[in-house]
């Protein structure tokens, strides 16, 4: 697999953290001086796939660390070796993955599934003490229906309980 030379500063940083914790155990350390654009506190999800399927996805939906590079780089570690839908990333793969980051936009409450869209906002899911989450513009999440079903199955949420809705939108790198 030929991978692009020129990668998004994001996705580098992810790819970088996995590679880091996998190959040495370590974490690898935020870059100095930090870019302008890593500096700001947002939720993350770094998302890894192997030829073409998903391998592992971890994130968090506000803020967690002092910056977005330590929220990139602990996300990215996460979702390559505790991902409990996945095995470890073993150091054969590292070269077979490619990597996405999303950086989540601040939730609102929404009021009904009319202002949702699966390919411009995220959904998030809660009744009582249990939250799912779902990403926008996801292969085959096609309606809003789906979006919120998979969102509901994730948090073990039933149809008979009930939820409160609430909708974000991300930047993606990849």
């Amino acid at each position: 697999m030929t991978k692009s030379v020129h990668k998004d500063r994001f996705v580098s940083l992810a790819q970088e953290a996995v590679e880091e914790w996998v190959r040495f155990n370590r974490v690898k350390a935020s870059p100095e001086p930090l870019p302008l654009e890593l500096h700001e506190k947002a939720g993350a999800f770094v998302c890894l796939k192997k030829h073409g399927e998903l391998r592992g996805c971890i994130g968090t939906i506000a803020a967690t660390q002092e910056h977005l590079g330590n929220e990139i780089i602990r996300n990215a570690i996460h979702a390559a070796v505790e991902d409990p839908r996945f095995e470890p990333v073993t150091a054969d793969e590292l070269d077979d993955l490619v990597y996405m980051v999303d950086v989540l936009g601040a939730a609102e409450r929404i009021e009904s599934f009319d202002q949702l869209d699966p390919k411009t906002y995220g959904v998030i899911v809660e009744s009582g003490y249990k939250r799912g989450l779902l990403l926008p513009d996801l292969e085959g999440v096609d309606t809003v229906e789906a979006q919120v079903s998979i969102a509901m199955r994730k948090a073990g949420i039933t149809s008979a309980d009930p939820v409160a809705l609430s909708r974000f939108q991300v930047i993606r790198h990849d």
